[in-house]
């Protein structure tokens, strides 16, 4: 993974782009691979709801020569591509993480698990509850032969069933990413949670026509995909009200600490300022209190001198005659 902090060219990006895909490809075909050789019991395992109802004396055709075959390469490469799916928003994520900052990292980690376990929510869903109920509410079309009708009786194709189940997996496991896509838009801030919650008499008619076009004609699997994307689209909404208070905290601390910074270089300028005034106090005080010391030496250099012949110091001053006293008296 490269750093987020050195810039890399556009080249550099393209190269690392076309090793994750690369890797992320060669993990797909290593579980195909894989997948293909248990592609029986994985078969035999989305044929088990229908199986169940029908019981083990009826049995499933198919009407073309390849049918079987490309069957068991739709299932082996829808295998794959679920138990692979952790592999390929790995390397995504190895790809755009160092492009983003360490707050942006933590937001969009948890969207990257909840992504796949929201999926198999979803596929489970359908699998365990949806499939049963729909599929015995369409053998009970069937109808036993007698004197004046034929015998209604299911002969399901191999390849339908298999568009039929893997149709329905894939819609319930994708209107279950519904709180991962609108919580990212809330964060995002293109919705906000009270405008979701002000919208909620069109999404109720938007759920129940998309799972109308996803879902069989049959009222249990549009009631069973609408109602969850109900609940999926409530639930968005607290975690759009829980994104927005984050947002807003995290705001709020933003700006607190912009105030504290702000708050700290005044400070730092006053105390700089102040600083250079006591200087300059300080350097005129000594520079007085050294005119004053200058001055005192002077002074004593005038009033103090030392005799020619001897050591003792007189005053150079006026001297105590007459002459002085007579100047001093005029003075006064």
């Amino acid at each position: 993974m490269q750093s987020h902090d050195r810039p890399m060219p556009i080249m550099e990006h393209l190269i690392e782009l076309r090793n994750r895909l690369t890797w992320a490809v060669l993990a797909l075909f290593i579980t195909f691979g894989v997948c293909y050789y248990f592609v029986e019991d994985i078969y035999g395992f989305l044929v088990r709801p229908l199986a169940d109802i029908m019981g083990p004396d009826r049995r499933m055709i198919y009407t073309a020569l390849t049918e079987v075959f490309f069957t068991y390469v739709k299932v082996s490469f829808f295998a794959a591509c679920f138990v692979s799916a952790p592999v390929f928003l790995g390397q995504l994520w190895a790809f755009v993480a160092p492009g983003l900052y360490k707050n942006e990292r933590s937001a969009f980690m948890p969207f990257l698990f909840a992504t796949p376990i929201l999926f198999l929510m979803g596929g489970a869903l359908v699998y365990y509850l949806i499939m049963p109920l729909a599929w015995k509410f369409f053998l009970s079309f069937e109808q036993a032969g007698g004197a004046a009708n034929l015998a209604i009786q299911l002969e399901a194709k191999v390849g339908e069933y298999l568009s039929l189940v893997m149709k329905l997996i894939f819609a319930f496991g994708l209107c279950f990413q519904l709180p991962v896509l609108l919580t990212l838009m809330a964060r995002a801030g293109i919705v906000t949670a009270d405008g979701l919650a002000r919208r909620r008499k069109y999404a109720i008619v938007i759920a129940f026509g998309f799972a109308a076009v996803l879902t069989p004609p049959d009222l249990i699997s549009q009631i069973g995909l609408g109602i969850p994307i109900i609940i999926l689209y409530e639930i968005s909404i607290l975690m759009a009200r829980v994104s927005e208070r984050k947002r807003a905290k995290a705001n709020a601390e933003d700006e607190e600490d912009e105030d504290d910074e702000a708050e700290s270089d005044d400070d730092a300028e006053a105390q700089a300022a102040t600083g250079t005034t006591v200087a300059t106090g300080e350097d005129s005080v000594d520079a007085q209190g050294e005119a004053a010391a200058s001055y005192d030496d002077g002074q004593s250099s005038l009033t103090r001198s030392s005799d020619d012949d001897g050591d003792a110091p007189k005053l150079s001053g006026p001297s105590n005659n007459d002459d002085g006293e007579d100047d001093f008296n005029n003075a006064r």
